[in-house]
């Protein structure tokens, strides 16, 4: 049953650094067992990320991407896993504001706090049936659903001769989890596999992903529903990259120091550029949360959006594995830190919405038109 702990809009920030360090005593732990502990489960829901983007009617935060950006990279230098979750949550929960009114009472009418998770990629069979839809299919990837209450998945419906993509959102008892994720990094957001057995889908819980993708709220004005997806997208899976490598540094600093040498400059040139490349990224996704929460984006923007944060995140990829490469051969054993977080970022930078080329390959097209810039 979902929290009904109340969290206001404002300092989320100091809860995900109270929740850091707990999810930072666990890390080891969820890397090994490939789940998030219960108390650090416990400390995402407390914090109010499942509530961040949940509708104020409803009792959410109805807060800001900014507000997430800050709190899910400060939790993400205790544990990049838990970090990972509470980002994907925040965003699942933010896609059922796309549903029919009646389909957002029903998921949250036991409270805000309801956990959301969201298996995104077209799967799966559906027909059409009186009322709703039958729905089966699996769906690999999905993390945090271990731990989730509701889920939302995507499955394309016929339309006359072509097929729509639509999410349909399912009550915990309407799907199954199969333990499948035993990945190099990311390991704690037990991103397993969601099946669905021929599940009955009322009419009030689904809605069409070109709403979703357009910023078609149902019920809801604030920015945070209406902002197209690709303007959010982007920074809810660059934001645990952003802390990891900050974390990478610290370790790495922590480290180093011990066996500095005035005479080497090495060292010191290391931490400078890892430093200023970090600075340079977090930039780059501050701006791009800040055009996330602007009342409007231009066209440009819509693209540069998802080209700065896939290019931030390739410049946090650079820092890390730079540092790991300049740790020495303590920094590789299974017990140090930084061999974990080296693998978790570049596990997370795999993220198809992090995909330079293909991020960048939009924005370079728009940046090209004659009336661009």
């Amino acid at each position: 049953m979902p929290s009904q702990s109340t969290t206001s809009r404002t300092g989320l920030l100091d809860r995900a650094r109270q929740v850091a360090g707990t999810a930072a005593q666990y890390a080891a732990d969820a890397d090994t067992s490939r789940e998030l502990a219960p108390a650090v489960v416990d400390g995402l829901v407390k914090a109010g990320f499942a509530r961040h983007f949940v509708p104020a009617r409803f009792g959410g935060s109805q807060g800001t991407t900014t507000e997430l950006l800050e709190a899910v990279a400060a939790l993400a230098e205790g544990c990049a896993s838990a970090a990972w979750c509470a980002s994907v949550t925040a965003g699942a929960a933010r896609m059922c504001a796309f549903l029919p009114e009646a389909g957002q009472r029903e998921l949250w009418q036991r409270g805000a706090d309801t956990v959301v998770v969201g298996a995104l990629m077209p799967r799966g069979a559906v027909t059409e049936v009186a009322g709703g839809w039958r729905v089966t299919g699996e769906w690999e990837f999905t993390s945090a659903v271990g731990f989730s209450h509701w889920a939302l998945v995507c499955a394309l419906v016929p339309q006359g001769e072509r097929h729509e993509p639509w999410f349909f959102a399912l009550p915990r008892a309407d799907y199954q989890v199969a333990d499948t994720w035993s990945a190099v990094g990311m390991r704690g957001t037990g991103s397993h596999t969601l099946s669905v057995d021929n599940v009955f889908v009322p009419r009030h819980r689904g809605f069409p992903r070109d709403a979703m993708l357009a910023g078609r709220a149902v019920g809801s004005t604030a920015r945070c529903h209406t902002a197209p997806l690709r303007l959010i997208s982007g920074l809810l899976f660059a934001a645990p990259a952003l802390g990891a490598a900050r974390a990478a540094l610290r370790v790495w600093s922590e480290h180093t120091a011990m066996d500095a040498d005035e005479h080497n400059p090495g060292p010191r040139l290391t931490a400078a550029r890892a430093a200023s490349t970090l600075d340079a990224a977090g930039l780059l996704l501050e701006r791009a949360a800040r055009v996330a929460d602007a009342p409007a984006a231009t066209p440009l923007e819509q693209v540069r959006n998802p080209a700065d944060c896939a290019h931030a995140v390739d410049q946090l990829v650079d820092v890390v594995e730079r540092l790991f490469r300049t740790v020495g051969s303590t920094g590789q054993l299974a017990a140090h830190p930084l061999q974990r977080i080296w693998r978790d970022v570049h596990c997370l930078a795999s993220h198809v919405a992090l995909r330079f080329d293909t991020a960048g390959g939009a924005y370079g097209a728009r940046l090209l038109e004659p009336a661009a810039v």
